[in-house]
């Protein structure tokens, strides 16, 4: 990746530094250009200079409320170190307002619209900030970022402005501070039999060339079964969402969960229909083919994950989507019980035509979005500071993931070890106690992005083996700002369901065989009669109209 551009970091520090001095006195240094905003009678408990890197510790002693995903995994306590810990090292006291993992999205809508919202709303995943845009109900965080060094510094070091522009409205400005990942890590790719291919004389394939062939001597091995079912078919928008978006990957497109009907063609510097491309077709023609010569079981499309690891489990396929969280805790644990042998691994995402890359824009995760409320209060350069510290500062990272040194965690030579009698998801069955449940930390409120060394602290064997060849690849360039204006938003959500709904039952009757590929015109002309083109033309619209303005 490029460090074109880059500051050193002793300059950025400095900056940093220079830019909290701004704050204090509510002149420039704004990363848009300077923030004329009075922020003078807003100081309480701020800290004088605040550094990239540097402890935040409030002046005075500060609460803020907090919007609080209460998961069902480790529901929320009151007396978990993790509060009792954030308020030692910063002074801050969080409030949560605690909602159920199940009604998040509905209820944080709610709080926001009836004008109750607490100052910190995390878990918030783009594009569903826009919602709350025009309402002026969520601070334009992207005036405020001189307030913090520690986010800028890593969107600096990291590049990451390209990410950060992609997610701007019609204004100019962006309304989520997200999660900022160092490198892209991926999530999902295919599992084999190791057991059976060793059996067969078969390599772990690695190009979607080889996992044809392997997954063909499979079938000429046991006639009588399908190598590869697949699961993540259900309770998703699209059939088979992880395979197509690792398949997707491999064409450059994309597909499954990462699906959206808008995708940016380079070569024309056009937005296009996702759907009606030709990579888009060639994906299904690849998959067409499995599914034709009885390498894919049907199923796989429409069966309960389930019936799918069943399948597996049970000896009748021999591959499988996964991720390194399933592959350990379900798939090898449960064959290595049942099955004599039984050797499972996941391969990196196998290349097809669009060669060693990872597509661009998956460094950015879920964040946070702050009350306009926030601004009315005299501790508001505060509230940025602690933001800033918490989801941004290593140590700040450290502390939300891994807990307090000594006590929940020991480190040595950038190993972390969990202290004995302290388990995270399963690592250690029999101990007492657990990371999440007994602690609050490794909480997903407050942990995600980092360096690699933080987020890959983490990793399993098998994790890290896979997400360091993932590491190697290049990442596409991220598809241009187009944000939409309110109006246009609205007409774009009457089109946006009914063609992606086409393009997933259409998807369904070409890889099933009930559609022949010949008819590929007669589809894309059936999504033109659904506005497809109106709402390719908005985006490009929005796109030029963004250039201009913005430059």
């Amino acid at each position: 990746m490029s460090n074109h551009g880059q500051l050193s970091r002793r300059s950025l520090l400095a900056a940093a530094g220079f830019a909290g001095l701004a704050a204090l006195t509510g002149c420039g240094g704004g990363e848009d250009g300077g923030d004329a905003k009075d922020l003078s009678k807003k100081q309480d408990g701020a800290m004088r200079t605040y550094r990239a890197g540097e402890q935040f510790k409030a002046t005075k002693a500060l609460s803020l409320s907090l919007l609080h995903n209460n998961n069902p995994v480790y529901p929320t306590k009151k007396d978990w170190l993790f509060w009792k810990e954030v308020t030692r090292r910063t002074g801050v006291t969080l409030e949560p307002v605690d909602v159920p993992l199940s009604d998040y999205e509905k209820k944080r809508s709610l709080l926001i619209g009836s004008g109750d919202a607490p100052f910190l709303i995390p878990k918030t995943y783009h594009p569903s900030e826009v919602a709350f845009v025009s309402s002026g109900a969520i601070l334009p965080v992207s005036e405020y970022v001189h307030l913090m060094p520690n986010f800028r510094d890593k969107v600096k070091r990291w590049n990451l402005q390209p990410e950060l522009d992609a997610i701007r409205q019609s204004d100019g400005k962006y309304y989520l501070l997200p999660g900022l990942h160092e490198k892209p890590k991926a999530g999902y790719s295919m599992a084999f039999r190791t057991d059976v291919l060793d059996k067969i004389g078969v390599s772990l394939p690695t190009t979607w060339d080889e996992v044809h062939e392997v997954l063909k001597a499979l079938r000429a091995e046991y006639p009588d079964r399908y190598p590869f079912t697949d699961r993540w078919s259900t309770n998703t928008v699209f059939p088979a969402a992880a395979l197509l978006s690792y398949l997707g990957q491999a064409y450059g497109i994309r597909a499954g969960w990462s699906y959206d009907n808008i995708s940016y063609d380079a070569k024309t510097e056009k937005f296009v229909f996702t759907g009606a491309t030709d990579g888009f077709r060639q994906i299904l023609e690849f998959l067409r083919g499995l599914v034709a010569e009885k390498l894919v079981d049907p199923e796989s499309f429409t069966q309960s994950d389930d019936e799918a690891v069943k399948k597996l489990l049970g000896e009748k396929s021999f591959a499988i989507s996964a991720n390194p969280q399933e592959l350990v805790q379900n798939y090898r644990y449960n064959l290595e019980r049942q099955v004599k042998g039984a050797k499972i691994e996941m391969v990196p995402v196998p290349l097809g035509p669009a060669g060693e890359i990872v597509l661009g824009g998956v460094r950015l995760e879920n964040g946070v979005m702050i009350s306009s409320e926030a601004l009315k209060s005299d501790t508001f350069v505060a509230t940025l500071q602690f933001v800033d510290w918490l989801f941004y500062a290593d140590e700040g990272q450290k502390l939300c993931k891994w807990g307090v040194d000594g006590v929940t965690y020991t480190q040595s030579g950038g190993k972390y070890q969990l202290k004995p009698g302290i388990s995270l998801m399963g690592s250690d069955p029999k101990a007492p106690k657990d990371l999440q449940k007994d602690y609050g930390f490794f909480n997903g409120v407050f942990t995600y992005g980092g360096s690699w060394d933080l987020v890959s602290s983490s990793f399993g064997p098998d994790e890290k083996a896979f997400q360091d060849a993932m590491a190697t690849r290049e990442q596409t360039p991220v598809d241009p700002p187009h944000p939409l204006q309110s109006a246009e938003q609205e007409q774009a959500s009457l089109w946006e369901t009914p063609l992606k709904d086409h393009v997933n039952q259409s998807l369904l009757t070409f890889v099933l065989g009930k559609r022949p590929i010949s008819e590929w015109d007669d589809y894309v002309t059936e999504l033109k009669a659904k506005n497809m083109q109106q709402l390719v033309d908005l985006h490009n619209k929005a796109h030029e109209r963004y250039q201009k303005e913005n430059g």
